[in-house]
This record gives C-alpha cells, sequence and structure tokens, in this order.
C-alpha cells in the first residue's frame, strides 16, 4: 500500500486571497505536479487533522472519478468527486458526494455538517476555477503550467 504525504500533495484549492494567510509550506500547488499523478486504487494519504486521519482510494476512472473513504472514530466516510460535461460545451461540473454512517446526532450532521461542507467546497471551488484560469488547455487536457508558477 504506497502512503504519500496527501498535506503535501495539491493541498486545499483555497483562492490566493485565503492562502496569502498561510504559511508557504501548507499552501495549495497552483499546477499539475507530474509526481502526483501515479495515484492508484488502495493508496493511502495523510489528511489534516492528526497521524490517524487518513483517506484510502476505494476507486479511480481516469480522468473522471475519484471515492475515497475514511475512518473518522466509528464513523466510515465515503467522499466521491465526479466529473460531468456541463450544458455548455467548455464547462465541466465537478460533483462531490459526501456519506457518513453510523452518525449519533443525524440532525446535527445534516444541518451544522452540511453548512460547513458547503462552506467549505464553495471556498475550493472558488480556489479550483482560479487555478483553472491560470492554466492554459491543450487539445482538450491540462498542460502543465510554465516554469515559476
Amino acid at each position: 500500500m504506497a502512503r504519500a504525504a496527501g498535506e503535501a500533495r495539491a493541498g486545499w484549492y483555497l483562492p490566493r486571497s485565503i492562502e496569502r494567510l498561510l504559511p508557504h509550506r501548507r499552501r495549495a500547488a497552483r499546477s499539475l505536479l507530474p509526481q502526483w499523478q501515479a495515484l492508484a486504487v488502495g493508496d493511502v494519504i495523510p489528511d489534516y487533522g492528526g497521524t490517524q486521519e487518513t483517506f484510502r482510494v476505494e476507486e479511480l476512472e481516469r480522468p473522471t472519478s475519484i471515492v475515497y473513504s475514511s475512518q473518522r472514530g466509528r464513523t466510515a466516510i465515503t467522499w466521491s468527486i465526479t466529473l460531468q460535461p456541463d450544458a455548455s460545451p467548455d464547462r465541466t461540473r465537478v460533483c462531490l458526494r459526501l456519506r457518513a454512517a453510523p452518525v449519533r446526532r443525524k440532525r446535527l450532521m445534516q444541518t451544522a455538517g452540511g453548512f460547513f461542507d458547503a462552506s467549505t467546497i464553495a471556498v475550493m471551488a472558488a480556489g479550483l476555477r482560479e487555478r483553472l484560469a491560470e492554466t492554459p488547455v491543450v487539445s482538450g487536457s491540462v498542460a502543465p503550467a510554465p516554469p515559476g508558477r
């Protein structure tokens, strides 16, 4: 089982305005990095929050989807990211799905957890949008960013 530093991989896609508040070592990648392109099913990626906080790659269908799993205390979590074509031919929709069970306080998870996830995803989506605007697209695939970016 491969182990790579998830915190030191792409990181959280925060907009520059927020990343400026973080130390350089905690900032996310602004371009595709070849050394992180070999992700495979079974890989365990450390997450922020402690040495026991990890995600395991459960499914991977390049370039459209990935499913991670994690165990947080008694709660099993799966997190899916899927890319789907949008109605506009030059756009792609990013679909995120989080599942967690068992959950002791379901209503709290649905309201507070839902609000926290929606807020986090909105900020990361803004950072991702910013990165995509900075990265050239070549023949339907994303080209590596020029040196120094």
